[in-house]
Formats: structure tokens, sequence, C-alpha cells
């Protein structure tokens, strides 16, 4: 018995290297816990363990960015991936591969566009709205607005409806 668990626990740290190897982007922890969680690859006590250990043995480092704390996969962790790949099955590998390609597109989609507010004084909050493609700013809006109520209906507008705003703007701009 004690064997079979020692394969288990150690083939979900795998699973987890595989990850964020194959996402090649830094993830938060909320990131990584929403994806293993949706999937039910393992239970979250166990995903923030197997967390803290790969990061204590350096296949994993926890870093901070602009944005926060993200994890992401070390030399160490993509040499230990190759050597011990092989003791995962083709199945799971398939499937953590669809899953990991739908959720890369979708997180790099928000952050490609982002949205956010800020209070100024009583009446003035400003609105920063930004569309961004492989480290490119194309948009760069700032919006003074008169209520929090303005500024959160814009942002959610950005988020679903960038891209079309961003070409109607630009469409604005150039008419004659």
């Amino acid at each position: 018995m004690f064997d079979n668990n020692t394969q288990r626990l150690a083939e979900h740290k795998l699973i987890l290297l595989y990850i964020f190897d194959k996402f090649s982007m830094a993830l938060t922890n909320a990131q990584i816990t929403q994806f293993v969680m949706e999937k039910d690859y393992m239970n979250y006590f166990s995903l923030q363990q197997f967390l803290g250990e790969l990061t204590n043995t350096g296949m994993l480092e926890y870093s901070e960015s602009n944005n926060g704390f993200f994890y992401v996969i070390t030399e160490k962790g993509k040499r230990t991936l190759q050597y011990f790949e092989n003791r995962l099955s083709n199945d799971l590998i398939n499937t953590l591969e669809k899953s990991i390609e739908k959720k890369k597109k979708k997180l790099l989609k928000e952050r490609q566009v982002t949205a956010s507010y800020a209070k100024e004084n009583e009446n003035d909050y400003i609105v920063d709205l930004k569309v961004t493609e492989n480290n490119i700013t194309l948009i760069d809006l700032k919006l003074n607005v008169v209520s929090n109520k303005h500024a959160k209906q814009i942002c959610d507008k950005w988020k679903k409806e960038a891209q079309n705003l961003y070409g109607q703007i630009i469409n604005l701009l150039i008419e004659p």
C-alpha cells in the first residue's frame, strides 16, 4: 500500500510539473488552483502541499511580479519532468494537453485585455483600458468618469468587447 500511495504522490507532482511546463507562462496560485480543481486532478490541500514541496526542492519558483505572486517551472523542474514524463499515461497527457490549451487561450486573452479604475476624489474616477498584443500596446485609453457605476460598466464592457471597440475607435479616428 505504501508503494502505491508514494507512486500516486509522485504522479501528482509530475502532473503539476507537466501543467506548468505546457502552460509555459507564469501562473498565480488562484489560476493553478482553479485549473486543477476544475479538472479534479487532485484535492485543494494536496495541491497546496505539492506546490510548496516543488518550490522548496527548486522545481518551481514562486516569485513576485508587478501584478502579484506567480509560479513558474525552473530548469530543474523541466529536467525532472523530462526524465519521468513517461510515467504519465498517454490518456492523461492527452487530457492535460487539451485542457491546458483551452485554459491557456483564455488566460492569454485575459492578459491582453485589461480594464481597471481608481477613485481620484469624491466624484472623479479614472478608468484605464488597455489592449496589448505580443507585448506591444495597441491602445491605452484613460477616461475620467463621475461615478463608480459608470467606471465599472465601462470596464465590464471593455473586457467583453475590447476588440470591437478598438476597431471602432481606429475607424472613427481615420475616417475623413
